[in-house]
Order: structure tokens, then sequence, then C-alpha cells
């Protein structure tokens, strides 16, 4: 494989994203890797850390259309796809489409809306494609969703079931800049202006090639045991609900194009370590009357517990 395109394709983007998220780069790495395996991603992070900033300008960069979509407690099914109206100039029913036919989507407070709306959505996601009125229309190739929830106790909020959850590639975390990387974003241009100056940093064409030869990345039978007793480890003793088959094949996939974007055509367990937070933390819960914060806890404990395979190098 030609190991150079992928470090290329990924500089490209990184760069051109962090112009707008300034001290963010391992962040919108991984917002990358989630795209190029064709997953979404979960944000859960306070307001104002510039999440919605982030998929705007990564939406610039892979040449993509954009939609947000503020999530709220009368948010419709047909709000996200689309209806079926009665044009009268015409004399026949047309189709508008909705925000989800965009290739960038800004899924804002997902847990503000009914579980209906929620469904929805998911199903757009795992399916890729919408059926309005019995007529099934595919979405676009570039379809990422991105959905936030704000780590914050309200009313009114429908909290995502640990199915639905499952459906997520990733979920991440901005959290707060460096005080140095503040200091110049309150001094800098308006950030509107940063976005609108992002030019598209990758073609379609990259990106199919990306997308197509990342699965050529070798694992070894040692780093795919080592993948293996990390999921099989989930399942029993310290967790109440472990790794599913959907979570390990979302981890090999993100370990794949980890190490493609590094420029090896072979997987390290430094990958898997790496990936393993962002890819299966929402997916395994501590049993009854525990928080979520416990089974990552748990998680990250049985990461640095399993012991590292040593080999020789291809």
């Amino acid at each position: 494989m030609e190991m150079p395109k992928f470090v290329e394709y990924r500089d490209s983007v990184v760069s051109a994203v962090s112009r707008a998220i300034v001290g963010k780069a391992d962040q919108i790495e991984k917002v990358l890797i989630c795209y190029i395996c064709g997953g979404h991603v979960l944000l859960e992070d306070v307001p104002g850390t510039g999440k919605t900033m982030l998929l705007r300008a990564f939406a610039r960069a892979i040449g993509g259309s954009f939609s947000r979509v503020q999530f709220t407690p009368d948010l419709q099914p047909s709000d996200l796809t689309g209806i079926n109206f009665y044009d009268q100039k015409q004399g026949e029913f047309r189709f508008r489409p909705g925000p989800l036919f965009n290739d960038v989507i800004l899924a804002d407070e997902v847990n503000r809306a009914t579980p209906r709306t929620q469904a929805a959505l998911l199903e757009a996601m795992e399916e890729r494609q919408i059926t309005v009125d019995g007529q099934t229309r595919p979405l676009g190739e570039r379809f990422l969703v991105m959905a936030t929830q704000n780590p914050l106790e309200s009313y009114g909020t429908f909290p995502l079931p640990e199915a639905q959850i499952d459906r997520f590639f990733m979920r991440l975390a901005l959290g707060y800049m460096d005080r140095e990387d503040e200091l110049a974003v309150l001094r800098r241009q308006d950030t509107v202006d940063i976005i609108g100056g992002i030019g598209r940093a990758v073609t379609d064409e990259q990106t199919a090639w990306v997308r197509e030869n990342y699965r050529r990345v070798q694992v070894s039978d040692a780093v795919a045991g080592y993948l293996m007793e990390l999921v099989t480890g989930t399942r029993g003793g310290d967790f109440g609900c472990g790794v599913s088959t959907r979570g390990a094949i979302a981890l090999y996939k993100a370990v794949q194009a980890c190490a493609a974007l590094s420029g090896r055509d072979y997987a390290l367990p430094e990958d898997i370590r790496r990936m393993a937070p962002c890819v299966l933390s929402h997916r395994v819960t501590a049993g009854a009357g525990l928080k979520r914060e416990d089974a990552e806890a748990r998680l990250m404990h049985l990461v640095d517990r399993i012991p590292v395979p040593v080999e020789a190098l291809p």
C-alpha cells in the first residue's frame, strides 16, 4: 500500500480543522477515523467547548454539506427525514428532504427529543437510508452524524438507552483548552470568519481510496488476540453489560484506520490502547446503582491489567 497517502490525507484534514479548533488535533483525528470507518460520533461535553465549530469546520474540510438540528421535545421524525407535500402549481405531491439528507449532521442535545424522534435518527444512521410514505431514499456516502449530550442533569430529557448508544462508533469529549491555547483564541478573529475561510482539504477520490484501502492493514494474531482479551474481559466480572460483537468489530476497524493514518500497514497494541477508551467506554455498564464514570474507570483498569503482547515487527 502507498502509506504516505494516508498520512497526507490525515494531515490535510487535521490541519484545516485545527484552524478553527485549537489544540484538539487528537480529537479531530479520531473524528476522521470515525468518518473513514463509516461510523458516527457521540460527543459529550459541557456547553461552549466548540462542538458545533468542530463539525462545521470538518464538513468544509471534506467538502460536505452541513446541517445542525436542535433537538427539542416537540421535534418530530418528519422534521428530520422530510415530508411529501402537495404542490398546487404542479398539481402533484413532491418530496421536501429534511436535514438528514445533508452530508454532515450535528444532532444537538439529542437526549432532549422523544424516543420516537431519536429512533428515526438512529435508523438513518444504521441503515443509511430514509423511508417516507413507503419510498426509500439512500443517504450520501459522506453521511456522518455527530450527536451531542450535555452531561448536566436537567428536566425534560430522554436519555438514550444502552442499545441505542451502542450504535455510535465512538464517544468523545473535547474538554477545556490549555491556558495558552485559550488565550490565543481570545485574541484571534471571530471563529465564524475562520470557518468561512476553510477550503476543501481532500477530494472525494482521496476519501474513497482511503476508505477502500485502510482495511488492508494487517492485524497479527497476537494483536487480534489482545483485542479479544480486552473485549471478553468486559463480559462479566466487574461489568454489568459488556462489549457487543458490534463493538468488537468497531474497535477492529478503528485500530486499522489508526494504524493507516499513522503511516503503518500493520497494527500495534498501542493502537488498541489508544482507540479502546473512545470506542468501548460507552458500550459497557458497571451494574445497577453505579455511574457511567465507574464503568469507564473499570474499563481503563482492564486495559492496564491485560498483558501487552510482544512480537517482532513485520
